[in-house]
This record gives structure tokens, C-alpha cells and sequence, in this order.
């Protein structure tokens, strides 16, 4: 049997059919794609479903139209209305996050944090960020990365006992070395952010405290986790995680001061030209985001996690720090000497999709890794709840039993069984069923 779900036809009338007729090859691929979101469970933290209403902001004829510069101050002609569609996701973002200042234009995460570099930082001098091995992301400071190669970058990480940020421990760096950037956020950090101690840290050495809240800036809006601001000066986000929009980025503030060198920094100085269709897709994420409907989407994702991580301990899955606070976890498969580029094979083939992840102070690769890290955002959009989730943790553990037993090949009873339960979960709750 296939572990790939049936191919659609072409877009399966998803929308019209004009691709299907243009290109053939690229249209059955999207339709593959569609019906793998539909028939398979996503547990990839970093993923959601974009509402219809995105997606159809994401492909108009703003495509078509070059926008450099900001509202009231383009470099072209014809901007009329693009000025309102990034009005409009600005006054959107401010009201969102509770901010003076919004710039919506970032292509993504890693451009909307070097447009802080860039505004703040010279070649050479130094920042802080969480450790890549204890959750942190690549423009964090990572030696492969942009941000570890033209900056000097120090790191904090978390306890080896409690898996928690030693925010003593922070303080300390900090005043060794005398950063002028403290970034606090993560990408694989399952607890709450202290913001305020953050704070006092950065006001002893005289740093500016940047938040990357990309992954719960949704938690954030809907009030499931506390905000960044008033304490953080610069507040990155991506808008396609659990705020549920495009793929892209923002950067958010609250003093005048940084509204000329961060908006310089992004245009001109790293990118021409906005993607406008993006920055029409992004204001329509924030008004979603603005509804009341939005906060309980918010509680339930992170309801949904606890609910998952317990249901993973409670079938003998060790979850990093114990549990989580927000809408992710990562799992521990060093006691079933299974290691995270197996689970990530095994589960898709049983169509969980998830995927490999280094846990803190992993011997492993980080192309093999110790662990996965999963995430409640687009099954708590499917609709999933506290018992599907329970269930989903059964799932997995199901999975991972088979590989610790028969290696990374698993065991294909225990796959096809549950690829037959996630099927009937998924056909409960659709994704895009009209």
C-alpha cells in the first residue's frame, strides 16, 4: 500500500481552472499538495491553514504591481491602492499588538531580523540570543547564518536539569559581554517567556531587547500568552504561524526613535519592491486575528498541546522540560534509541507529518537529532480538540513503539493501522471542504 494519499485532479476545483490549462504539471502538484494537507495530520509547529479569504489575497492582481517605498511616498506610479491595502495592515498590526509602529513589508522572518541588524547593529559588534541547541532560530545567531557570520554573537541556553532558561544566567552573560542587541524568543522553547526579567537585563547593560515572537505571536493576540510589549523594544514576527497568514514577516515597535532606521533598513536597504499580494494576504490575517473568535482559537491551541504532550508522557514519551505552555513540544526518543530523522520517516508514512528536532545538548546531528517537535496550531484550526489530540498522542507513540522495536524501517501493521485513524480523523474534520 501507497503511504502517500491518492493524488487529486488538478486543484480539484479549487479554484478555476486556468492553471490546470497553462501548466498541467505544476497544477497537479498543488492538487497533490492540497489533498496531502487534507488526508494528513500536520503537527509541524511551524505550519498552519491559511483561511480561504488568505489564500485568495495571496494570489491576486497585486501580483502584479511594484510598490517601492511606503504610503504616500512610492518610487512608482499607480499606488493608490496598494497605500490602502498596507494602511490598513499597519493600523491592523498596531491594534493587534498593542503598538505606536508596524512595518508590514518583511519577506520573511529571516529578512525582518536582519532589517534589525541592519538598523542597529555594526558589522562586528555583538548580540545576544538563545543557543540554536537549546531552541533558539538560525538568524539568532547561528555560525551558518548571516547573523553569526557578520555579527558577534553570544549565546545563553537552558538548564541541563529543568530544560528552562537560567535567566541568572542570562544576566551574567549580559554583563560579560556587553551586548547591544538581547533577543528573547525561540523556535523549540515550549515554556513562557519572561519578559520582564528580559527587561531589567537589557536596561542593566544598556542593550536594546528585541522579542522574535514568530512562533506565538497568534498566543500572543489572542491573549493565550503574555505580550512582549510594554517591555520589549523591537517585536519581530512571522504572520504565517499561529497568527494563521501568509508566509511572511513584521516588525512591530513602540519609540519614534527606531521608526527611521528600521523602515530604512528594510526598504531600501535589504529589499526593493513589496510583495503587495503578501501585504494584502497579511492585512486580512489581522483582521481574523482581531475577532473575538480568534482568542478562544488561541486558548484552545494551547489547550491542545497539554492535552498532546500529556497523552505522548502518559504512553512513554518524555517531553523536554516536562510539558509545555504554549503551542509546540519537543518529544525525547533517546530512551527508545529511535532518533528524530526515523520518527519524522515513520510517522509521515503513517501520515502524522512533524518533524526532526534537536533537543538540548543532543549528541545527534542536527540531520539526525534526538527528537521531533511538534505542534497544535493547524489541527486546533481543523477543529481537533482536547480528545482528538489525546488520541493523535496514542498515534505517535504507536509509531515510535514500532520503530524502537524494528528499527528505522518500523513496523508496517502498526503504520497502515494508524494511517486508517488518521484518516477517519481527518475526514471528521476537513480542511478546505468546499
Amino acid at each position: 500500500m501507497s503511504t502517500q494519499p491518492t493524488a487529486a485532479a488538478p486543484l480539484d476545483g479549487f479554484w478555476n481552472d486556468d492553471l490546470a490549462k497553462a501548466d498541467p504539471e505544476i497544477a497537479a502538484a498543488i492538487g497533490s499538495e492540497l489533498k496531502r494537507q487534507q488526508d494528513k495530520i500536520e503537527l509541524i509547529a511551524s505550519e498552519n491553514i491559511a483561511s480561504k479569504a488568505v489564500l485568495e489575497a495571496t494570489g491576486s492582481v497585486f501580483t502584479n504591481k511594484y510598490a517601492e517605498g511606503y504610503p504616500g511616498k512610492r518610487y512608482y506610479g499607480g499606488c493608490d491602492y496598494a497605500d490602502v491595502i498596507e494602511t490598513l495592515a499597519i493600523d491592523r498590526a498596531k491594534e493587534l499588538f498593542g503598538c505606536n509602529f508596524a512595518n508590514v513589508q518583511p519577506n520573511s522572518g529571516s529578512q525582518m531580523n536582519q532589517a534589525v541588524f541592519l538598523a542597529l547593529l555594526q558589522p562586528g559588534d555583538t548580540f545576544m540570543g538563545l543557543d540554536l541547541n537549546s531552541g533558539g532560530h538560525l538568524t539568532h545567531g547561528s555560525p551558518v547564518n548571516m547573523s553569526g557570520k557578520w555579527f558577534n554573537p553570544v549565546s545563553y541556553g537552558v538548564t541541563e536539569g529543568e530544560e528552562l532558561i537560567d535567566m541568572e544566567a542570562v544576566a551574567a552573560t549580559a554583563r560579560e559581554h556587553k551586548p547591544k542587541i538581547i533577543i528573547c524568543g525561540g523556535t523549540a522553547y515550549s515554556r513562557v517567556w519572561d519578559f520582564g526579567a528580559f527587561r531589567a537585563i537589557a536596561d542593566e547593560v544598556g542593550a536594546t531587547l528585541l522579542c522574535d515572537m514568530s512562533h506565538i505571536s497568534g498566543l500572543v493576540a489572542g491573549g493565550a500568552h503574555p505580550s512582549p510589549f510594554p517591555h520589549c523594544d523591537i517585536v519581530t514576527s512571522t504572520t504565517h504561524k499561529s497568527l494563521r497568514g501568509p508566509r511572511s514577516g513584521i516588525i512591530l515597535w513602540n519609540d519614534e526613535k527606531f521608526t527611521k532606521p528600521l523602515n530604512m533598513a528594510v526598504f531600501p536597504g535589504l529589499q526593493g519592491g513589496p510583495l503587495m499580494h503578501v501585504v494584502a494576504a497579511k492585512a486580512v490575517a489581522f483582521r481574523e486575528a482581531l475577532a473575538p473568535e480568534f482568542k478562544s482559537y488561541a486558548h484552545r491551541i494551547v489547550e491542545n498541546a497539554r492535552a498532546l504532550a500529556a497523552s505522548l508522557e502518559d504512553n512513554g514519551l518524555r517531553i523536554v522540560s516536562g510539558g509545555t505552555d504554549n503551542h509546540s513540544m519537543l518529544v525525547d526518543l533517546t530512551a527508545k534509541n529511535v532518533t528524530g530523522k526515523d520518527a519524522e520517516k515513520g510517522l509521515d508514512r503513517a501520515w502524522l507529518t512533524c518533524n526532526k528536532n534537536g533537543i538540548p545538548f543532543d549528541t545527534r546531528s542536527p540531520f539526525v537529532t534526538s527528537g521531533v517537535r511538534l505542534g497544535t496550531p493547524a489541527g486546533t484550526t481543523r477543529g481537533f480538540g482536547p480528545a482528538e489530540f489525546r488520541q493523535i498522542g496514542e498515534l505517535i507513540a504507536e509509531v515510535v513503539e514500532g520503530l524502537s522495536k524494528n528499527g528505522p524501517e518500523g513496523d508496517a501493521q502498526i503504520e497502515e493501522r494508524v494511517r486508517g485513524r488518521v484518516s477517519e480523523l481527518c475526514k471528521n474534520f476537513p480542511v478546505y471542504p468546499e
